[in-house]
């Protein structure tokens, strides 16, 4: 196996057993996943205990009795997959806003490209994001912040704001991600870390989902610690 999928999971009760039954048998063959619940206060956990029954050998569960937010669940993944062998580690969401049908694709370019960061990005396809159901104010915050995010990063990408993201094993070992904080910028700030170290980034096209799930994110506030990452970039913070 040298592939290790971890899926951040928090009150996901109605769409986790689609999404886990959704990951391709080629995936299974030839990864370790990891679901880790973050303190769900609905039926998340006994959703994912169901699951064991059905894939007991590669399918693995990790639990926090209280939430702890997104930067903490995504510094757990990376800890558990690099306790294993595995080359390539990929985040995938438990909402199921993100397709596990790209998985395979994903891999694929990661071993053929020799990448290092690799972002789905939803604004690839033109008015994908729309068809997809992506609200308008989504859709015009995300435009606006990675326009101006481009203009401080030498990658230039469409969708700097999507949680679906391989990594290889090499830039998770060098870049010192556990000094990151627990809110849901570390996404980003570890693409600051790629860029600022010329580590090779590129996207690659996925379906937009949106609906009606629940959002967590606080636009306002995440939006403040985008420019904030863009001010610590623009000062060297990542080099």
């Amino acid at each position: 196996m040298d592939t290790f999928i971890f899926i951040p999971a928090y009150n996901v009760e109605n769409e986790l057993s689609s999404l886990l039954s959704r990951i391709p048998e080629e995936v299974w063959a030839r990864a370790w996943v990891c679901l880790i619940n973050d303190g769900s206060k609905d039926n998340t956990l006994n959703k994912a205990l169901e699951f064991t029954k059905k894939k007991s050998l590669q399918y693995d569960l990790f639990s926090f009795t209280k939430n702890q937010g997104y930067g903490s669940v995504i510094k757990k993944g990376f800890s558990l997959a690099l306790k294993t062998k595995a080359k390539y580690i990929c985040c995938l969401h438990g909402d199921g806003q993100y397709p596990p049908e790209k998985l395979p694709a994903f891999l694929k370019e990661m071993e053929k490209h020799s990448i290092d960061v690799l972002q789905g990005s939803r604004h690839v396809e033109k008015g994908g994001a729309e068809r997809g159901g992506m609200p308008l104010y989504k859709r015009l915050g995300a435009a606006f912040l990675t326009s101006l995010e481009n203009r401080f990063f030498k990658s230039k990408l469409t969708d700097r704001h999507s949680g679906f993201l391989c990594y290889s094993r090499r830039f998770l070992e060098e870049v010192p991600w556990s000094q990151l904080g627990g809110s849901f910028d570390v996404d980003l700030e570890l693409i600051a870390f790629a860029d600022a170290r010329n580590y090779k980034i590129e996207e690659r096209a996925i379906e937009t989902r949106y609906a009606g799930e629940k959002s967590n994110l606080n636009v306002i506030t995440y939006g403040m610690r985008v420019l904030r990452i863009i001010y610590r970039k623009w000062r060297g913070f990542y080099s």
